[in-house]
């Protein structure tokens, strides 16, 4: 396995849609994938999509800690590393909530996205069996993250409020002095 090069924003291969995987069971499709999450674990992410490595293929992987959860009863999900390959994405309801979200291609700065609470969500993994479902929480936003990428779309264009857009230590700064200030 390698670490592998992330592309970062400014980058073309993070503006276009990428192509479908051709044989998921592949075993370069596999490689990448190990590689990706062995990338993905190295930079202390959530998720890291194909094209973020350069490679402009409709497949990300992702996981899901316990720490991440909401606190709503909805938001349980813990998943380890996972892959999905060929994705497709449904929205469900009209339920739209914000969420903290970094990059790795966009390092050192975070924002809050608006983005669908409940998802439904579908592709293989590398044996070529279905993943998904219907998530809720940190694990629906994850896969609209990672999903987007595969779109040529990166966090920053689906912000509506740029007043919540700043350097992680910034934004954990004045988090802290508002959390102090309250009675």
């Amino acid at each position: 396995m390698a670490i592998l090069k992330i592309a970062r924003m400014g980058h073309p291969v993070l503006l276009q849609r990428a192509e479908p995987v051709a044989d998921p069971t592949a075993p370069e499709i596999r490689r990448l994938v190990a590689d990706m999450i062995e990338t993905m674990e190295d930079a202390t992410g959530a998720g890291l999509a194909a094209p973020q490595v350069h490679v402009p293929l409709r497949l990300f992987v992702f996981r899901v800690n316990p720490d991440r959860a909401s606190g709503d009863a909805e938001d349980r999900a813990v998943l380890p590393n996972a892959v999905v390959i060929n994705p497709t994405v449904e929205l469900l309801g009209e339920d739209r909530r914000l969420r903290w979200e970094g990059c790795l291609s966009i390092p050192g700065l975070r924002a809050a996205v608006p983005r669908a609470w409940r998802i439904r969500y579908s592709g293989v993994d590398t044996t070529g069996a279905p993943v998904g479902g219907e998530v809720t929480g940190f694990h629906a936003g994850v896969v609209q993250h990672e999903y987007d990428h595969l779109d040529g779309i990166l966090y920053p264009m689906r912000m509506t409020d740029f007043s919540q857009f700043g350097f992680n230590e910034e934004i954990a700064r004045a988090q802290a002095l508002a959390q102090a200030a309250k009675p």
